[in-house]
């Protein structure tokens, strides 16, 4: 049950083109100072900066890496990257003698042995959620151990593809068939066996552009399956790294291969931690040729721009607590950033970024900045890349703010794809140099059914903020990309600019929204303990500290998350400080499983012949992104006296 907590909620996303194309594909292994730093935390940590990493557009592979034999990655990172529809490997490792000692005692045996530990790794990746490992063997290996070592890759890798859909074993170059602890940064005959034992093959960091020539009459027709790797550190003798990264990537792809970027976290552990933004897109931005995009194809498409952290929650518009917090977990599907100057006497321009300054849900949102020139009348900022099959009526929503004294007008635009199969009703088309541009009818009069979902629409809400919904009816058409729309006031002539600051845009099939929601049931509290605080200054006089385990049943697949509330009933006094009456519960935290450990939270001590009472709720976030009313959501109230 403790390791359940650890199981990642957040199913592989489907993604165009699927990781089995032949396109080059682009690897992100994550090196920050060991491994397992405020990640580890399953349930959030209100640590101050984190490393947080945002553009998954580019990414095809996630792997975390540590120097732990086996490293799991943490849920939140399975969670953020599956919600990208980016796949997540965790690593095997062995080093140095007691890593030789190891790989003896599991490979120079009869097959039993390699096969339990193989066995072994598939049924944590398939029980944790995670999508494979990269086999990373930095030590010598006997003869016999090495003449092990391609049957248990395939072997691992045979199971692995049954048993995980989509399942992937790399392994990096590191031990020569003969047993040699020899790096060749390069594919070649001295290593050969290992890459036709599994999926793919991951080169050490300090090779030149004559490496990636000889790999190509050794790699055959998987030049994709090389994954070149990059230090983002730029140790030893290698091309590029640092902010010149794309040095790498150039030559990488000039001869078709696949990239691995090693600890791109360098952004953050060598440069500002002040100017971690700055430098992380700036870093980006100079790959972003190099990096093709992958689109999301399912609905429904909700984000808040999240980046699961903040200085403050934020639910909806109403502020729910304030101090940093981190959450990778709550990281939702994020856009493509970048600095984009419009053709002409580079007069318009606009930057697409995160910002932790205001959010409209979660802990950020993203903000548009820039110029419309007189000769413009609109600029058109493209933020998703998508491939979904249109049901026949979408509902869309776009919430937003200006910031400052303007007249520009937002809206929110979609492109279709091949416009020949694609029949548009009752919205107005507008050219675009491939398939049609439009922008939908606004959504004035909502259905009954939906009231929940669009019962903002078109209202000034709270903080400035705006929400406009859409619906869009067609028939065989392909929604390709997502764009938000800035436009100059009519009759203006001169240079407008904008702050425009995005608090969240939803796609969502009409039917999905007439489907009956399920319900939180059969809240349990388990695994309860209580301490007295160990000093006035922890606590006041007259209460106790309370943790323990909540549980309950939902369908996973149909939630983004879970809220988890408690309240204290009062007994004719007034409230205990810091805890609300049963009118405005508590927020204590956000879970992604179907339970939640509550950890010394303060509770009034029950009196002589006095009964205490603590609710907690669990409020269901239904992925089509809106709120569920109190009187829905789950909840359990425990009682407790003192002891005799």
């Amino acid at each position: 049950m403790e390791d359940s907590f650890n199981v990642a909620l957040q199913p592989l996303e489907c993604r165009q083109p699927p990781l089995s194309s032949h396109r080059p594909r682009t690897l992100l292994c994550h090196d920050m100072m060991g491994g397992y730093l405020e990640d580890r935390f399953i349930q959030g940590s209100a640590v101050q900066n984190p490393y947080s990493f945002y553009h998954w557009q580019y990414i095809d592979i996630f792997v975390y890496f540590s120097h732990h034999m086996v490293t799991i990655p943490p849920v939140g990172w399975t969670n953020a990257a599956h919600r990208h529809g980016v796949c997540v490997l965790g690593t095997f490792i062995t080093e140095w003698t007691d890593g030789a000692k190891l790989c003896e005692a599991f490979l120079a045996g009869d097959s039993r042995s390699y096969q339990t530990v193989a066995d072994q790794l598939v049924q944590i990746a398939q029980f944790f959620h995670f999508d494979g490992w990269l086999i990373n063997i930095e030590n010598s290996l006997s003869a016999v151990a090495v003449q092990n070592m391609p049957v248990f890759l395939r072997y691992l890798t045979a199971q692995l593809h049954q048993r995980v859909p989509g399942g992937l074993v790399l392994w990096y170059d590191s031990v020569t068939q003969s047993g040699q602890l020899k790096w060749q940064d390069e594919l070649n005959e001295h290593n050969r066996v290992f890459f036709e034992s599994c999926d793919g093959f991951f080169t050490n960091y300090n090779w030149k552009e004559e490496h990636l020539e000889r790999m190509l009459g050794q790699a055959g027709e998987r030049l994709v399956d090389v994954y070149v790797g990059v230090d983002v550190f730029a140790r030893g003798n290698v091309v590029g790294g640092r902010f010149d990264t794309d040095k790498s990537l150039e030559l990488i792809r000039k001869h078709g291969f696949s990239a691995a970027l090693f600890a791109p976290g360098w952004v953050y552990e060598c440069l500002e931690k002040s100017s971690f933004f700055q430098n992380q897109d700036k870093f980006w931005n100079l790959l972003e040729r190099y990096l093709p995009t992958h689109s999301i194809c399912s609905l429904p498409f909700v984000t808040s721009f999240c980046l699961g952290m903040g200085t403050r929650r934020v639910c909806y518009g109403q502020e729910q607590a304030v101090g940093p917090w981190y959450h990778p977990s709550a990281q939702e599907t994020q856009p493509l950033f970048g600095e984009h100057k419009l053709p002409g006497d580079n007069r318009g321009w606009v930057k697409v970024h995160c910002c932790l300054a205001d959010s409209w849900h979660g802990g950020s949102s993203l903000l548009l900045e820039g110029v419309i020139p007189p000769e413009v009348g609109n600029i058109a900022v493209r933020l998703f890349s998508l491939q979904v099959p249109l049901p026949h009526k979408v509902f869309l929503s776009l919430v937003y703010k200006l910031e400052g004294p303007t007249d520009v007008m937002v809206a929110l635009e979609l492109t279709t794809g091949d416009a020949s199969s694609c029949h548009i009703g009752s919205i107005s088309s507008l050219n675009a140099e491939t398939g049609s541009r439009h922008r939908p009818r606004p959504l004035r009069v909502p259905p009954t059914k939906l009231a929940r979902w669009a019962g903002r629409c078109g209202q000034q809400l709270s903080g400035g903020w705006i929400q406009r919904c859409y619906e869009v009816n067609m028939r065989g058409c392909l929604l390709r990309d997502l764009f938000v729309n800035l436009s100059r006031p009519p009759g203006s002539q001169e240079a407008e600019s904008f702050i425009c600051r995005l608090g969240e845009i939803q796609v969502v099939d009409a039917n999905s929204l007439l489907a009956p929601l399920p319900q939180v049931q059969g809240v349990t509290v388990t695994q309860v303990r209580w301490q007295q605080p160990s000093s006035e200054v922890e606590a006041p006089s007259g209460h106790l500290r309370l943790s323990c385990t909540l549980h309950w049943s939902y369908l996973l697949l149909q939630a983004r998350c879970f809220r988890i509330y408690c309240s204290e009933r009062r007994r004719g006094r007034s409230a205990s400080r810091g805890l609300p009456g049963p009118e405005k519960p508590m927020f204590l935290g956000l879970a992604f499983v179907n339970q939640y450990r509550v950890v010394d939270l303060m509770v009034e001590a029950a009196g002589p012949s006095q009964e205490g009472h603590v609710e907690f709720l669990v409020e269901p976030v239904p992925r089509e992104g809106f709120q569920v009313p109190q009187a829905e959501w789950g909840r359990a109230a425990l009682l407790y006296s003192a002891p005799p």
